[in-house]
């Protein structure tokens, strides 16, 4: 694993998964870019898990691991739950998860 490619690409992750979350703010309070950053890191981890050693290193686990935030996904499902908003936190644990899995998977296939 090379430091530098992982210190680069999380440099460049967690401002990003930032500037969306602020971004979807702005128009809903609902926590609908934690759900798509969670999303479209987990097809970049898919599409680049089978990378050279370089761009795995540099994507899937500096940018990746930066960009999502499964504490605060988490965080979400547990404040939807204690306000009682029961449907909320559920649709959003079974969707985060579905589409996750979903985007992997074409990640992964898209890769090949």
């Amino acid at each position: 694993m090379n430091t530098l490619y992982v210190i680069l690409g999380a440099a460049l992750g967690a401002p990003a998964r930032f500037a969306i979350d602020q971004y979807i703010h702005r128009f809903s309070r609902q926590p609908y870019g934690i759900f798509l950053v969670n999303i479209l890191g987990s097809f970049l981890l898919g599409l680049t898990f089978r990378s050279s050693e370089q761009v795995h290193d540099l994507f899937a686990i500096g940018f990746a691991g930066a960009f999502t935030t499964w504490s605060t996904f988490m965080l979400d499902i547990f404040l939807a739950y204690e306000l009682r908003r029961y449907k909320e936190a559920g649709l959003n644990l079974v969707l985060s998860l579905g589409f996750g899995l979903l985007a992997a998977w074409c990640g992964l296939e898209l890769a090949q």
